[in-house]
């Protein structure tokens, strides 16, 4: 299978990687620099998952060939530049950025059913280009579609990705309330972590054994959890994504508190902005994600999401 990577840092050089230590034919998409590094140096991957990796996977600056997929996975700030790198259209397009609103403009750049809902959950960052380092053993691929019609495309690629010993799901049936599930299912945890870890800069296992922080955790699941299922997520439940989270390993962050901490800019309106702008068309008050937004903003002098606005809501 010809499978294009767009955006090869944590989460993108990492499958780039391990596909094509695989089987599958790998080409990566990448800015000029960074296209160039990988060229020269190889993509190197330390796993805890997959072991020590030195791949050398070929990587273009524009895509201008047929790929039966395009796994997306660069940063939302990112996406509009990269997407013009995609000169020819793939046979799907599997998104697996952070937060919900590039799904509209990927539907928008290519054909709509190609482009199925898309989530991965994994603890992997780049530290430099062409560098990656996956911390964590969990790895999970999803996938849905409310398109027929993508469904046979939608299962090759998963069965490409299963073949290299990558987890995925692919959410069944075929609706819109499946592929709401695989994005907010992802979101609701993600939102609570990122949100919560990167306000008072600390690692998972102290937000638990600390009861404020840990009451802020679940409060922003449960609001979290709310707004999905107002978006139409039936199957997100609040408590397992507690449970989740109590079972994850103590020393779990999140990219947005990574981000802070190397003076990047953090997904403060892709991650929780875009529970807050759901729950503002839905009237839902998320109070503790609001709490924890300012308090971020203000920690990493970045500015609120709009949908807040300097003087709230």
């Amino acid at each position: 299978m010809r499978i294009a990577v767009l955006g090869p840092g944590g989460v993108g050089g990492l499958l780039a990687a391990v596909l094509e230590r695989g089987s599958a034919e790998v080409v990566v998409v990448a800015r000029r620099s960074t296209a160039g590094l990988i060229a020269q140096r190889g993509l190197s991957v330390s796993s805890v998952r997959f072991g020590e990796m030195l791949v050398r996977p070929r990587v273009v600056e524009a895509l201008s060939e047929p790929v039966d997929a395009l796994l997306v996975a660069t940063k939302a700030e990112g996406l509009s530049a990269g997407l013009e790198r995609i000169e020819a259209a793939p046979g799907i397009v599997l998104p697996l950025l952070n937060g919900l609103d590039h799904i509209e403009l990927l539907r928008s750049r290519f054909r709509p059913a190609d482009v199925p809902a898309g989530s991965i959950r994994v603890e992997a960052d780049r530290p430099e280009p062409g560098v990656v380092v996956h911390t964590s053993p969990f790895l999970l691929v999803s996938m849905a579609t409310a398109h027929p019609d993508a469904v046979a495309a939608m299962d090759a690629l998963a069965a490409a990705l299963s073949e290299v010993e990558i987890p995925v799901k692919v959410q069944m049936p075929v609706s819109r309330a499946s592929e709401a599930n695989v994005l907010w299912s992802k979101l609701v945890r993600l939102n609570a972590l990122a949100c919560t870890t990167s306000a008072y800069d600390v690692l998972l296992g102290r937000i638990r054994d600390t009861p404020q922080l840990r009451a802020d955790l679940v409060g922003a699941i449960e609001e979290a959890a709310a707004v999905a299922r107002a978006e139409g997520a039936d199957a997100v439940d609040a408590e397992r994504a507690v449970q989740e989270l109590q079972d994850a390993h103590p020393t779990l962050g999140s990219s947005m508190q990574r981000d802070i901490a190397a003076g990047r800019a953090p997904e403060l309106d892709e991650i929780p902005g875009s529970v807050l702008r759901a729950a503002a068309r839905h009237g839902i008050p998320c109070p503790t994600v609001e709490r924890l937004v300012r308090a971020i903003s203000s920690r990493a002098g970045v500015p609120l999401p709009a949908v807040l606005g300097p003087a709230g809501p």
